[in-house]
């Protein structure tokens, strides 16, 4: 079987919340070969990891993001939303997915340039739609990217030639195998998102897919060490 690459989505959010940096290096402890996190900024064009647009959800603040600024952030949430730099860090060696809600010009630039401060361009990869992805492939030409997709209808080539991803990234009910030898002859790989049954991991794997974001790290390693057998 063909290596499949991990990725643990927000984190270990069934155990820990996610977006946090607890949650990363939960995930990662459970065996995620990358940890997708959502990356938006702040009033003050700090690059931080938060999912929605605003604080209600995850922190009982109904604020949106761009009405804070990163220490008036650190203080609603008592320094629980991580930027962009500290998740890095704390990532140590092991990939970060970004996906990048709400990105525009600005936001995608200020974000890769943030990677790029770090170092850290060999350890990141973006996923997002066309618009977005259009924008971090401008401020980046050697960025890897996961182009999210969500028809079975193929992309555009002049959106495949401007884009130049390395994956293509589905819903996983959309990743039969027959989509999955599609996008293999076109020469990109296939990542899905979010199956959290081992019943639907399983149909994945035989299907051919590459990568696979959970929810449950743990199911998919208990999963994969099955397989292997």
């Amino acid at each position: 079987m063909a290596p499949l690459t991990v990725v643990a989505h927000r984190g270990d959010p069934y155990r820990v919340r996610e977006n946090t940096l607890p949650s990363v290096l939960s995930a990662i402890a459970r065996g995620a070969d990358a940890v997708e996190v959502d990356v938006r900024l702040t009033k003050d064009g700090v690059p931080v990891l938060l999912h929605d647009d605003t604080l209600k959800r995850l922190w009982g603040h109904d604020r949106p993001l761009t009405s804070l600024t990163v220490s008036q952030l650190a203080e609603l949430t008592e320094g629980g939303v991580p930027t962009l730099r500290e998740a890095l860090i704390a990532a140590g060696p092991r990939r970060l997915m970004l996906d990048l809600p709400g990105g525009n010009e600005d936001s995608v630039r200020t974000i890769v340039g943030t990677v790029r401060e770090c170092g850290a361009g060999e350890r990141v990869y973006y996923c997002a739609g066309g618009t977005a992805m259009l924008q971090v492939r401008a401020a980046d030409p050697s960025a890897e990217i996961a182009l999210t997709w969500n028809t079975l209808a193929p992309p555009r080539p002049v959106l495949l030639d401007a884009v130049r991803p390395r994956w293509l990234n589905y819903r996983f009910g959309l990743a039969s195998r027959e989509l999955v030898e599609r996008v293999h002859r076109a020469g990109l790989m296939v990542s899905v998102w979010t199956p959290d049954t081992k019943r639907n991991m399983r149909k994945l794997i035989r299907n051919g897919v590459d990568s696979i974001t959970t929810n449950r790290v743990d199911a998919l390693t208990a999963v994969l060490r099955k397989v292997r057998e």
